[in-house]
This record gives structure tokens, sequence and C-alpha cells, in this order.
């Protein structure tokens, strides 16, 4: 049971840690028009964690199809 909650509590700290490096990144400041590939990134910054520090820099792209007419 107590190995349960110690993950737990690992992960959200590596959560944490994202977010922080996210922000640090300024990922978090209001652009206006958000894309796919805005979005795919922070997500990812994220959950990189701590490996932010170490070199890491996730960037996602993505190409959405343009809608019919």
């Amino acid at each position: 049971m107590r190995a349960g909650s110690i993950g737990g509590v690992i992960l959200l700290i590596w959560l944490v840690l994202g977010a922080v490096a996210a922000a640090e990144r300024g990922y978090f400041k209001d652009s206006g028009d958000t894309s796919c590939a805005e979005a795919g990134t922070v997500i990812v910054t994220v959950v990189a964690g701590p490996l932010n520090w170490l070199g890491v820099n996730p960037k996602i792209t993505c190409d959405l199809p343009e809608p019919s007419k």
C-alpha cells in the first residue's frame, strides 16, 4: 500500500517540475491563437518533467487537415 502512495507523490513532483519548466519557457502566456502544436509542446514539456533541465526540449508539430467546403 505504501509503495503506491510514494509512487504517486513522485509522479506529482515530476509533473510539477515539468510545469515549472514550461512556465520558465513562457508556454503558459496567453498569445490568443493556440494551435495544436503549441498545446502538444506544453503537454510533452510537462510530461518530460525534470529532464527539461538536462537539455530535453520536446517540440510537437502537427498538421491538421483543412475542413472541406
